[in-house]
């Protein structure tokens, strides 16, 4: 069962790793997702990410108090309106795009109302 849990780790700690450069993904929820899966298999993998430089501070922030960067909100806001605005582009059926607004519209509140982690 610890390797499962390493496997399904490193997949999400790969897709975090992308979303630092590709702006549709997102990086916070992988990293936290990977810390999830190392914490339960591989105490070195986990206190690795946990004091990566780069990985390390955003799952802290989350961990110490549920808080979001400024910076990861931005991005997190721009990656949501790109999504919106390519089903726009692409002509998804209007029924479709209310409940995508909708629910693009819950995440947002959802991110906006956490405490900003670097203050």
């Amino acid at each position: 069962m610890k390797a499962l849990w390493i496997v399904a780790g490193a997949i999400a700690l790969l897709l975090g790793a992308a979303g630092v450069v590709l702006p549709l993904l997102p990086t916070v929820p992988f990293l936290l997702l990977a810390a999830f899966c190392f914490s339960r298999s591989s105490d070195k993998l986990h206190n690795w990410l946990i004091t990566h430089p780069t990985f390390g501070p955003p799952i802290q922030q989350w961990r110490d108090n549920g808080a979001i960067g400024r910076k990861a909100k931005r991005l997190a806001s721009l990656s949501i309106a790109a999504a919106f605005a390519l089903s726009v582009v692409l002509r998804v059926p209007a029924k479709f795009l209310v409940i995508q607004a909708v629910v693009l519209c819950a995440v947002s509140v959802f991110i906006w109302t956490r405490p900003n982690g670097d203050q």
